[in-house]
C-alpha cells in the first residue's frame, strides 16, 4: 500500500504534466500508477494541495498546482499575464470592492489574492466571474489597488 505522501507526490506529476480536465481522470491516471482511492480521499488530496481547477483557451477547464516559489521569470510573467487578461473591472462600495472577471477566472484570481495575505484584504468571495473583495476597516480605495497590484503587477495598466 501506498502512502499519502506517495500519492500527493504522484498527484503533482500528473497534474504538471497539464491536460487533467476532471477527478475522474486523476483518479484513472492514479490507478494506473499503483494507488487506490476514493473520490472523498482524492478531494481531501487536491485542497491540501492547493489544486485549482482554471479556464484552458482550448481544453475547457484543466487542474493546476500553485508554484511553490521556485518559479522562473518567464513563468512568474506568464501567470501575471493570464491572471490580468481574466480582469474587467474593479468597483467600490464601503469596505467592499467587487471585482469583474471573465468567466472562469474569479475563483483563481480570488485564491491567488486570498494567498497573498495582503493586510489590506480580510478576504475574498468568489464567483465565476465575480470576486467580492473585503477590505479592512479604514483602508482607502487606493490602498486596496496598490495591494492588488503588488500581487498582479499586471493589473497596474488596467486600474
Amino acid at each position: 500500500m501506498k502512502n499519502r505522501v506517495q500519492r500527493q507526490l504522484e498527484i503533482r506529476r500528473i497534474i504538471a504534466k497539464g491536460n487533467v480536465h476532471s477527478q475522474e481522470e486523476l483518479l484513472a491516471a492514479l490507478k494506473i500508477k499503483g494507488f487506490e482511492l476514493t473520490q472523498a480521499t482524492l478531494s481531501r488530496d487536491l485542497k491540501f494541495l492547493q489544486v485549482a481547477k482554471v479556464p484552458h483557451p482550448l481544453n475547457g477547464y484543466i487542474y493546476i498546482i500553485p508554484d511553490d516559489g521556485q518559479e522562473d521569470t518567464k513563468s512568474m510573467r506568464s501567470k501575471d499575464n493570464f491572471l490580468a487578461e481574466g480582469f474587467k473591472g474593479l468597483d467600490f462600495s464601503g469596505t467592499l470592492a467587487v471585482m469583474k472577471t471573465l468567466p472562469g477566472y474569479a475563483s483563481t484570481i480570488a485564491a491567488v489574492i486570498d494567498s497573498a495575505r495582503q493586510w489590506e484584504i480580510l478576504g475574498t468571495i468568489a464567483g465565476d466571474d465575480t470576486i467580492l473583495i473585503i477590505k479592512r476597516e479604514g483602508t482607502k480605495n487606493s490602498d486596496l489597488i496598490n495591494a492588488l497590484v503588488s500581487i498582479i503587477p499586471k493589473l497596474k495598466n488596467k486600474l
